[in-house]
This record gives C-alpha cells, sequence and structure tokens, in this order.
C-alpha cells in the first residue's frame, strides 16, 4: 500500500491543527481505503473481503485428486443432460504420455465435444489441444510456440459461439492467447495438424498463475489463480472474472480484470493449498471452483460450487 510522504511538515508550518488534519486526511486516507488505479505499482483489493462478490457459496464436495485435480468441465448431450467430467494426472492417456504429453490442463466442453490442453517437457516447443468427439474419436492439434511464449497449457475455455478458445501460460502475465476452436472453427483442419494462435486477450492488471477459465457469458471469463504472492493482488488465490471489450472474433480484444475474492481454503491439514480447474454449467447456472488441499490432504481435491446472486 502506498502512502504519502508527509516527512517534517508539522515542523516546519505555521497553518492552523485543524487545516494541517485536513490536508493530512486528503493525503493518505484515500491510499488506505480505496484499492490503487490501474498502473499502480500497489497490488488490488478484492471486491469482497470475505466469499466471493457476485456469487453465492451453496455446496461443496472432495474428489480424488489424481484423477480430478487438473480441472473440470460439464459435458452436455441430447436433450440436456449433462455430466461432469475431470482431470487429474492418471486421466493422461499412456499413448499420449509416452510420446511426450505428460501434463493434462482444466478441460472446456460444447456441444459433446471435449478439448483437453496438453503440454510437454520445458525443452518443448509446442502444446497440444486434443479434441474428442461425442462419439468418442479424438483429434490432435499442435500449437508451435511463437517468439516469447512458455510452453506451459494450463487450461482452454470454449467462447459460447464455439468458434474461439482461451487458454494461457503461467507465471505473471498481461495476456491471455485467444486460437480458432480446433475442429469447430472452419479455419481448423477437421482431421487434427496445426494449431495457430489467432490473437491475445490483453489484460489491463497483470495476473498470475492462471489454471483454470470459463466463460459465464459472450464477453465474460472467470479464472482461478494459484497466486499467494500478494504483490499483484492483496489476497491470495483470487478469482477473477475477465469482461472482454466485445465478444471474440478471431482479433485481439482488451479484457479488465477484477478481483471477486479468495478461492476457499479449507482442510484440516495445513499448509499450501493449489487452485485448479473452473466449469461453468449454462443451464444450471452453476459455477465451480477447485482447490487441491495442502501436505497430507494432497489426496483430496475440493469442489466449491457457487450461484450467481441475479439468479
Amino acid at each position: 500500500m502506498r502512502r504519502a510522504r508527509v516527512g517534517r511538515w508539522f515542523g516546519r508550518q505555521s497553518w492552523s491543527v485543524g487545516l494541517a488534519l485536513t490536508i493530512l486526511a486528503v493525503a493518505i486516507l484515500p491510499g488506505m481505503l480505496s484499492a490503487p488505479a490501474m498502473g499502480s505499482t500497489g497490488p488490488t483489493r478484492p471486491v469482497s473481503e470475505s466469499g466471493i462478490a457476485q456469487w453465492r457459496l451453496v455446496g461443496s464436495y472432495v474428489e480424488n485428486s489424481v484423477t480430478a485435480g487438473e480441472g473440470l468441465t460439464t459435458i452436455t448431450r441430447g436433450r440436456g443432460s449433462a455430466n461432469i467430467v475431470y482431470r487429474g494426472i492418471l486421466t493422461v492417456p499412456k499413448k499420449l504420455a509416452a510420446q511426450g504429453w505428460t501434463h493434462i490442463g482444466d478441460p472446456d466442453a460444447v456441444r459433446g465435444y471435449i478439448i483437453d490442453a496438453f503440454q510437454g517437457p520445458s525443452s518443448g516447443r509446442s502444446k497440444m489441444f486434443l479434441v474428442t468427439e461425442p462419439s468418442g474419436r479424438t483429434v490432435k492439434y499442435v500449437h508451435k510456440l511463437v517468439s516469447g511464449e512458455l510452453y506451459n497449457n494450463s487450461f482452454d475455455a470454449i467462447s459460447p459461439d464455439t468458434q474461439w478458445m482461451v487458454s494461457g501460460e503461467w507465471g505473471t502475465m498481461r495476456h491471455l492467447q485467444i486460437y480458432p476452436t480446433p475442429l469447430l472453427n472452419r479455419r481448423t483442419s477437421k482431421t487434427g495438424g496445426t494449431l495457430r494462435l489467432a490473437g491475445y486477450i490483453k489484460l489491463d492488471h497483470k495476473v498470475n498463475d492462471i489454471q483454470g477459465c470459463d466463460f459465464t457469458a459472450r464477453t465474460t471469463l472467470i479464472c482461478a489463480s494459484d497466486d499467494d504472492g500478494q504483490k499483484l493482488f492483496t489476497n491470495q488465490k483470487p478469482l477473477l472474472k475477465i469482461e472482454l471489450s466485445r465478444a471474440l472474433d478471431g482479433a485481439s480484444v482488451a479484457g479488465h480484470v477484477t478481483d471477486l475474492g479468495s478461492i476457499p481454503q479449507r482442510s484440516t491439514c495445513a499448509g499450501t493449498f493449489e487452485a485448479e480447474g473452473v466449469d461453468y454449467n449454462v443451464a444450471s447456472g452453476i459455477l465451480r471452483v477447485e482447490d487441491i488441499q495442502p501436505s497430507s490432504c494432497i489426496i483430496k481435491t475440493t469442489v466449491y460450487e457457487y450461484a450467481h446472486r441475479g439468479r
């Protein structure tokens, strides 16, 4: 938190005490009571200091981390029947692991199609997205890293119109990536192959270690940050809302970042939690956010369920 410098002001001025106190309040209190403006060097405060702003917690449950600790998505087929699919270290197909695709991220699904985000070793120069069709057939798309791009492939999020896909890297970033949605966008081959970057979501606030995102509307993403540093945001594990300047159309867009509050950290074990996947079920309006429990409880991944306060 930045504070105004008052130096030796009191000893060198002959103004009245009342005026001095007024000026001191004007100089100091705004920085103490509100979040810094964008571009400030100080961290931004969350909208809610307790809970998640605009969302109410309606439930939680625990899954096994080895099969569910990397992410989740709702698959809707037929007449609205839906089920949740989870991803973890044991859900990486052996054939893909043998090819070097050893890490799976937070997936997304639309119209019965599932898209998984894979990454290989840090020495690699590409990342991969695997589409699973409703029939079960899989199609592989490989993206070669552009200049300055990190190899990490933490998640994918499909736009509501199904034509564009958002993904992210790791560390501290000013952007998210935009791709044509593999298989579903005519710019991509029906048989897989190369997947090229279309543009960026250019963020007005830096973000760190984004583990999962999902669209809740055409121009709104909710993203889980595994950030405990409190250098960008004053709270740990911020759940972020990213509002786009327009719906995705294949070109770069601006994104406004809001910290809604902290993802819960609840466990009988003490230590460092890990924020993971995000899923929004359009039909039910339920937002799910994952958190891996710490230390000896690491085998447990808690899924928190939220309903929008407007519903």
